[in-house]
């Protein structure tokens, strides 16, 4: 069974740093292209970032570019998104998962195969 348990989350200041956690079971890490996912308040999921299967290559939207940094541990099997730098607009509970080619994702997939997600709430 496919599992996604994400961790790290929290509060910081703009400006902070935070490394969030997903620990995949169910399928190797090195076998699937993998993304971070988020959902800010009242909005859409929107795509974050991507790591193809090789883990050679990566992916940003341009809004994180140069301040989060996707990696994996495939001997721990497990996906990390660092943050610097954070905004305000950074707010959202952020979620990992097996990576579309369109990076278009929805509620319905959230709710049926995806984790609880990890909140991250960047204020003053």
């Amino acid at each position: 069974q496919v599992q996604f348990v994400e961790s790290g989350g929290g509060s910081v200041q703009p400006g902070g740093s935070l490394r969030l956690s997903c620990v995949v079971s169910g399928f190797t890490l090195n076998n699937a292209p993998m993304t971070w996912v988020r959902q800010p308040p009242g909005k859409s999921l929107e795509w974050v970032s991507d790591i193809n299967s090789a883990g050679d290559r990566t992916y940003y939207r341009d809004s994180v570019k140069g301040r989060f940094t996707i990696s994996r541990d495939t001997g721990k099997n497990t996906l990390y998104l660092q943050m610097d730098s954070l905004k305000p607009e950074d707010t959202a509970v952020y979620y990992c998962a097996k990576a579309r080619p369109d990076r278009l994702y929805s509620d319905y997939e959230r709710r049926r195969s995806w984790g609880q997600g990890t909140q991250v709430t960047v204020s003053s």
